[in-house]
């Protein structure tokens, strides 16, 4: 919808892709959805959700086994950003490295997006 041909919408690190891949697998799911919705005090936050089927809308991005599906009013938000998965004595969870985000806030939870890309929507 909103990509480059050729160019991939997200891109995933190896550790995401196989932590994607093993979360399918173990649930049997066609893939994880990624999308942004309204919340935290940065105004932004990620999704991520369990998929069985994709939407014919959904931005499909498959690498390594692992795909993602991008919510339609999402992938102008998410275009450019690589998803990795990191593990740390205190927590391990998926990081979005977006370049599309201006702000976030202190936690990492909570992001805010340059308000022209929220106005195209």
């Amino acid at each position: 919808m909103f990509g480059i041909p050729g160019k991939q919408a997200v891109t995933m690190t190896p550790k995401a892709a196989e932590q994607i891949l093993r979360l399918m697998t173990s649930g049997g799911h066609a893939g994880l959805r990624i999308g942004v919705k309204k919340g935290g005090c940065a105004g932004m936050e990620y999704t991520m959700d369990y998929v069985d089927e994709a939407d014919p809308n959904d931005e499909v991005v498959e690498q390594d086994g692992a795909r993602v599906m991008i919510a339609p009013m999402a992938q102008m938000f998410l275009f450019g950003t690589e998803i990795d998965y990191e593990v740390s004595l205190l927590e391990s969870g998926f990081k979005f490295r977006n370049p599309n985000v201006v702000d976030a806030c202190g936690c990492g939870e909570s992001i805010k997006f340059d308000e022209t890309l929220s106005a195209q929507r």
